[in-house]
This record gives C-alpha cells, structure tokens and sequence, in this order.
C-alpha cells in the first residue's frame, strides 16, 4: 500500500514559495500537501490558501503564530526574508518540523553555525535550498568529474554571471541590494556557486582570500540629466530604464510579478511612481559588490576560483575544470545548456548529453522538492545536509571579511572561530 502525502507548513507565499515549490504539491498531490501558509500580505496569502485549499484556521499572518502552537504538518518550508530565518528557523526545529531552508540559512556565521547545530541536535532533517545540486547539469557535471574522465582535476574556474538587468533588478533596486537589510552578495547569490564547488572539490578549502567592490552603480556614475525615477520623465537613452523592463514585460515574469500584487498597467506604473524598481539604478541606497573573486587553495595544491559580477549580457554559469587526461568546459545560461569535454590524449572534444529540465532554476526547483519528500517520508537519503551546506555558508562569511580586511582566511581557524561564536549565543 503506498504511503499517504506529507503534509506541509509553508512560511512566506512568495516568489520561491508559492511560485517554486507550491506548484510541486499541486502537481505531485499523493507526496505532498500544504496544510497551512503564514503570509503577512493577504493577498498572496488568501492566493496560495485558495491554490491548495487550506482552510481559514490555518492560514496565518505571522510565523510566531505557527511556531506558537503544537506541530500542525510533517514539514514546514521556510521561505521568508532572510532576517526571518534564524528565529523562525530555531523554533520551528524545537517544535518538531523537518524543514526545507531557503538560502541563505541565516545573515551571521554564529547564527548559521548555531542553527545546523540545533537541527542536528533535535534530530530533524533541514535541507538547505542549494537547488542547483539537483539540476540535470550540475548532476551530469558532478558525475563526469567522480568517473575519472578528467583524470586528477587541477584547476577550476567557476564564474557566475550576473545579467546586467537581473542585477538591476536584485541587488540595486530590490530586496538584496543593501548588505545591512539582506546580506553581502557572496552569501545572498553566490552560495549556490559555493555550494557546487565544495560538492565537486571532494573536500574543505583550506585557504581563501576576495576581492570585490561597487564600481558601477553609483551617483557619481549617473548620465547627465538622469532623474531620481524613470518615471520622472528621464530622457536618458539607459539599458536599465525600468518603463521598458516593467511596463513592457510580460505579466508572467518574476520581476513583474516582484512589482506589486496588482500587474495591470495602471498597477505597475503605479508600482514604479512610489516603489523601489522606479528609481534610476544611479540612484539608489544599494551598497552591495557589482564585482568579487573568490581565490581558493584546495588540498594538494590545488587552485580554484571563482567569479561574480553583475554586467553580463546573459545570464547564467560557465565554467573550465583542467585535469591531467582532459579539460571540461560548461554553460549552463537561460539561453542553454553544453558540457563538452577535450580530451588530451586523442584530441577529440566530446559534447555531452544532459537530461531535459522541468522545472526553475533548470530543473532544480522540482529536483529538491522532491528529494525533501522522498527523505521526509524515509524512502532515500537526502543529497546533501545542513552540515554540508553549512561549508558554503562559511566560505562566503569567509570571503566577505577578506574583501573587507584585505587578508588571506585560514579555513580551519574560520570554522573553529564559527563554533566559538555559536556557544556563546
């Protein structure tokens, strides 16, 4: 007899919430159900209730309500800001949930360290939203390097690519633009990076060391004539002009949709007149890095780094792994998908086949869910722990104080450094 669905508590109906993972239970009803949704804004709130018809008493305002009573579901999704994660996050543990984090865990190392710690002392599952683990690409990518074909891998060069107008929209004009209000840029976008370096690495990094800055989105670098708004009547001939990105994009699209809960045109040109996505991206109280490197040194001698910045034309991954029997290149953009592979004794290249993506974040949206469930329910091991992920956290708390003090970070006394900090709260 099969096994009944897991319920579930959704924290934040959101854009990863209710648009990422909702859509799994409503598709994949015999594995998983929302049961409850705590969601200040009522009118994603009484969307996401309707979507998966929960019923008025459990649907809430505020996560301290949930965490407030005895445990309602088998699992709870934390899928709020990241200011909300730790409190949230700890209590929900404490009460009982299995829980499925959005990243990042939290905006301090003590916090985050503190957080593993007590899901691992309560015994709960807690998987970290590291969604591109489960991707058709980074899976087939992670497979080649443990088959050998590479040979002893050397050299890495990870580089995420930033969209110029995904930046924009983001880390200048949206939510993650401030690293007081958010987090630093390595840890709001780059944890991910991280998180597929130290899967593939096969072990810790030992040392690292960053550089990085603001040099573009600035006052000081505003065209003549710019205005304080797009909708002020600004006649600049701009790439960022947000009447062509928001009034003129398709309703269905996350920035769009990132607006205001009303997307007609009288709604979204409202939304730009008095919101944040208005304003000239010269003129915003942004003060996150549209540049950082991350250099590392790897057991052996072996060297990686990688690379983020916000000015591409496309966004997405590449990537170069050189080994001693051949060297892999990547791509793993909106626009496409390649790993191809050059082999140093034939000389042939050898393009790779990669399995079809159905869901977000090429394929990774669906991918975790599903894992969460099938380890939630027992049926497998889930592919990575809050431990595991936890190292990328660390890597990217890590590389922000070596931006900021200019040294090199010994990864051994970083870590020891973080369980000093978690005993002390």
């Amino acid at each position: 007899m099969s096994k009944k669905p897991i319920t579930a508590v959704l924290l934040g109906a959101g854009m990863r919430g209710a648009r990422a993972y909702g859509p799994y239970a409503l598709e994949n009803p015999q594995e998983i159900q929302f049961t409850a949704v705590a969601e200040p804004d009522p009118v994603r709130r009484e969307k996401f209730a309707k979507a998966h018809n929960i019923p008025a008493e459990r649907q809430f305002t505020t996560w301290e309500e949930v965490t407030a009573k005895e445990q309602m579901a088998d699992v709870l999704l934390n899928c709020m800001p990241d200011e909300l994660h730790y409190k949230s996050g700890i209590e929900a543990l404490e009460v009982g949930y299995d829980i499925l984090m959005e990243k990042p865990m939290t905006k301090t190392l003590a916090e985050t360290m503190h957080l593993v710690q007590t899901a691992e002392k309560h015994g709960r599952l807690m998987l970290v939203c590291h969604v591109l683990r489960y991707t058709p690409f980074f899976s087939t990518l992670h497979n080649i390097l443990e088959s050998g074909e590479l040979g002893e891998v050397i050299t890495i060069e990870h580089r995420e690519n930033v969209s110029f107008w995904h930046m924009a929209h983001s880390f200048v004009r949206g939510n993650w633009r401030n690293s007081v209000e958010s987090n630093p840029m390595i840890l709001a976008k780059c944890c991910h990076d991280l998180d597929i370096l130290y899967w593939n690495f096969g072990a810790p990094v030992q040392k690292l060391q960053s550089f990085g800055s603001l040099v573009h989105y600035r006052p000081e670098n505003a065209p003549n004539g710019a205005k304080l708004r797009c909708t002020d009547g600004c006649e600049v001939d701009c790439p960022w002009d947000a009447r062509t990105w928001y009034l003129d994009g398709n309703e269905s699209s996350f920035i769009v949709q990132a607006l205001s809960n009303d997307t007609s045109p009288a709604g979204r040109k409202r939304a730009l007149e008095t919101g944040p996505y208005g304003r000239c991206v010269y003129h915003c109280d942004n003060d996150v890095v549209d540049n950082q490197t991350v250099n590392m040194e790897l057991p052996g001698g072996k060297t990686a780094v990688l690379f983020m910045h916000g000015h591409s034309h496309l966004e997405g991954r590449t990537m170069r792994y050189d080994g001693t029997r051949a060297t892999l290149r990547g791509t793993f953009t909106f626009a496409g998908e390649a790993i191809e592979i050059h082999d140093h004794k034939s000389g042939r290249n050898r393009e790779v086949e990669i399995p079809m993506a159905e869901s977000g974040h090429g394929g990774g949206d669906f991918g975790i869910m599903r894992s969460f469930v099938a380890a939630a329910r027992g049926e497998e091991k889930a592919l990575t722990t809050a431990r595991e992920s936890l190292e990328s956290h660390l890597m990217a708390f890590a590389a922000e104080e070596s931006r900021l003090n200019g040294t090199i970070i010994d990864m051994n006394e970083f870590r020891m450094r973080a369980k000093e900090q978690a005993a002390e709260r």
